[in-house]
């Protein structure tokens, strides 16, 4: 009889194909031998990116790619997935539903272990609590418990047993992540109570640890029974290395990038590599509806713009700090308006439209809308479709004090909100000369 948190990949095909989504169980693996290799694969940090990371085409990351890299890898290898934490962004309604979305989609790639890492802990332990009921998410945590009663948010361990592996799957998270709701114990000692009570269960032990990079170093280097230790918030992505007998690395940067480990079936060093989720990867179709279903919650949902997450409500601002809208800007700037209706920013929500409903993404809507929760401007599809559009005010700000006197000048200095949107992630070709052609206007370019 397995010990609870274990399960068998390789065996029990009927009692996995039920029930996987309650226990961890790899159902790809389901009819694997022992004379398979085994990996381990781990991300991390996905956060917002449900999708390859930024607008153009050639980015990096999303879950659509990463369910076809799992899948083609288990083609060939028992592959044991696992995330070790940072799948959402902030707390909002909008943030939960992006966190649920990267839930689901993890689910349907059959994840044996999802750790409770910084953004997982804010929402709590009533909503952890819920989430790991309604969606049978494993989450685990070796180390987090309620503020409340001091129980553990979820499970420490989860052992799935592979290819004649029984691989240990232990989940932590810095103690800089504690609040008054979540208690954090030392990870170190955690892991080795975690290990105790399930010893003689396991073969080989991987950590999952939402550590900075400097505490994920140092718990690697004095947990010598570990594997490996993947972690967590690094800034980038970094490649698995030999500390004494443990490997340690990490997957993060929005998801970008995952950890994979090669588990020997006797008894030695792992081995691992950093893989890029690139435009080599097709699309999905599971993960492609996991993704428009996300998008017709939103879309349904209509999410005022303050109400979002990703914004600081404007507060005690004059009663001239508002949006004006582009028509106003006709009457005395005939040749600018012009010039603006035939650049791709009068359409910039039909643009996000025909990337596959984005326009109902407020996350994207930041951009491709205007004055995105500013007095005045953009508060969602469904209340402002005017302002779904980059108009004239998303680079000269809200102008209400200029049409009312042309002597004031516009709150922002224009160009200088180019590389709030063209960054390196949405728009990595970028040149200020080479795009200022497409759309240049203003009494000088007039003239010539």
């Amino acid at each position: 009889m397995n010990q609870p948190g274990i399960v068998t990949v390789g065996r029990l095909f009927v009692f996995c194909a039920m029930a996987w989504i309650v226990t961890g169980c790899d159902r790809s693996g389901s009819d694997a031998t022992t004379s398979r290799p085994v990996a381990v694969v781990i991300s991390g940090d996905t956060g917002p990116w449900i999708v390859p990371c930024g607008c153009t085409a050639n980015q990096s990351g999303g879950l659509l790619r990463r369910a076809t890299f799992l899948a083609q890898s288990r083609a060939a290898t028992n592959v044991i997935y696992a995330d070790a934490g940072g799948a959402a962004a902030g707390t909002s309604e909008y943030f939960k539903e992006k966190f649920l979305a990267v839930l689901r989609g993890e689910l349907a790639m059959g994840i044996s272990a999802h750790n409770l890492g910084k953004a997982e802990l804010a929402f709590g332990p009533d909503a952890i609590s819920q989430i790991a009921s309604e969606l049978k998410v494993p989450f685990v945590s070796a180390n987090a418990r309620s503020g409340r009663d001091g129980k553990p948010l979820a499970p420490a361990t989860r052992v799935v047993a592979v290819g004649g592996l029984r691989v240990a799957l232990v989940g932590v998270a810095s103690t800089q992540y504690a609040t008054v709701d979540v208690k954090i114990d030392d990870p170190r000692q955690s892991i080795s109570a975690a290990l105790q009570s399930i010893k003689g269960t396991y073969d080989r032990v991987i950590v999952l640890a939402y550590l900075p990079d400097d505490e994920l170093q140092q718990l690697a280097a004095s947990l010598p029974e570990a594997d490996a230790v993947i972690g967590g918030p690094t800034g980038q992505a970094q490649a698995p290395r030999a500390v004494g007998p443990t490997l340690v690395g990490a997957a993060t940067n929005k998801g970008k990038f995952l950890i994979r480990l090669h588990l020997p079936t006797t008894a030695g060093p792992l081995k691992g590599e950093v893989v890029e989720m690139s435009t080599a990867l097709a699309d999905d179709a599971t993960q492609t509806a996991n993704v428009q279903r996300y998008l017709k919650r939103l879309a349904d949902l209509d999410l005022p713009a303050t109400e979002t997450g990703l914004i600081t409500p404007v507060t005690n601002a004059p009663a001239s700090y508002r949006a004006a809208g582009s028509d106003s800007c006709l009457k005395c700037h005939v040749a600018d308006a012009e010039a603006w209706h035939h650049s791709a920013h009068s359409h910039a929500g039909q643009t996000l439209a025909r990337k596959g409903s984005f326009d109902a993404d407020p996350y994207c809507l930041q951009c491709h809308a205007t004055n995105f929760g500013l007095p005045g401007g953009f508060v969602s599809p469904k209340r402002t479709p005017a302002l779904m559009v980059v108009g004239c005010e998303s680079c000269h700000g809200p102008s209400a004090a200029h049409v009312e006197r042309p002597s004031v000048h516009t709150t922002f200095a224009a160009m200088d909100q180019c590389i709030r949107c063209h960054d390196h992630e949405n728009s990595p070709t970028f040149d200020r000369e080479k795009y200022w052609a497409k759309i240049k206007h203003g009494k000088r370019e007039i003239a010539k």
